[in-house]
């Protein structure tokens, strides 16, 4: 593994015009733009002495809905580590282009609350290819370090569209529609945007019907990992310092839509979900296990 330090965090806006450069024909076959086919890279990049923002921690806080403390909410330092995964996926020897790929699962470790005035150090690199019923899969394999102490892992598995092995498993939690609904929540039709400026994921799915509707979408659509945070938010005060939450995301929610979240709990673990109002179609399922 090549192991790679960066001198800080790459800006997601400059990268995303690369990635929809990317996209387009025939870019692929130029050297400095993913695409090309082939293995997934063997980098490792890294971000030393990462200090939190706090300002900006608190506006992920009001959009995702945490109460501000003094230690980060469990999902928040996929926010730091984001730019790198799209410095990776942008990277000319990526095998795919970042537009198109589809985030299917997100597996979070927390080994223990990190204080918001901790110093961190960031790893990213990517797994191997695996097969999956709809194409292939790979993972986004993110490491928190703070003092040399490991206190954060996750893993963010995308799909890659293509020809599919039907043998393959399709992992993940499943919904379970059993479980009891908890709140609803009513989903604004910018929400894309508000998580988007506090999170740096600006994708053009997310952002304005118009440039949904560009990418096969019929209106724009919530974050996966809004989703996810929304869903830690709610069952924060039952979960212990130390966890690792799992979700699989189901069906897109568009937006402006009405969710209803639903949890219930079996031997310490809890199960939970999110799915539509008005037919109950999931769109999330999760559990979350103490550590």
């Amino acid at each position: 593994m090549t192991e790679r330090t960066l001198d800080g965090p790459p800006s997601t806006l400059g990268l995303y015009g690369r990635a929809a450069i990317g996209s387009l024909p025939l870019a692929g076959r130029l050297p400095f733009f993913a695409g090309g086919g082939g293995d997934i890279p063997s980098d490792e990049l890294v971000l030393s002495d990462v200090a939190v923002d706090t300002q900006r921690l608190a506006e992920y806080c009001g959009v995702c809905g945490f109460t501000m403390r003094d230690t980060l909410p469990a999902t928040y330092p996929h926010i730091l580590a984001f730019p790198l995964h799209m410095a990776l996926m942008t990277q000319g020897d990526f095998p795919f282009p970042a537009v198109g790929l589809v985030h299917v699962q997100n597996r979070i470790a927390q080994r223990r609350p990190i204080g918001v005035t901790e110093r961190l150090e960031i790893r990213v690199s990517a797994g191997d290819l695996k097969p999956h019923p709809k194409g292939k899969t790979f993972a986004l394999q993110t490491t928190v370090l703070a003092g040399g102490e490991t206190v954060w892992e996750s893993d963010s598995t995308n799909l890659r569209r293509g020809k599919g092995d039907e043998s393959a498993p399709d992992s993940g939690p499943s919904f379970d529609p059993d479980l009891g609904i908890e709140a609803e929540w009513a989903l604004p039709g910018d929400l894309g945007r508000s998580y988007g400026g506090v999170s740096g994921d600006r994708n053009p799915i997310h952002m304005y019907g118009l440039t949904a509707k560009a990418l096969g979408f019929p209106r724009q659509i919530a974050h996966g990992m809004w989703t996810k945070a929304r869903c830690v938010a709610a069952l924060e005060p039952r979960l212990p310092g130390a966890f690792e939450v799992e979700v699989a995301f189901k069906r897109p929610i568009l937006l402006p839509s009405k969710v209803a979240f639903s949890s219930g709990e079996t031997d310490g673990r809890i199960s939970f979900g999110v799915s539509a109002k008005r037919d109950g179609v999931p769109h999330l399922a999760g559990r979350a296990t103490p550590l």
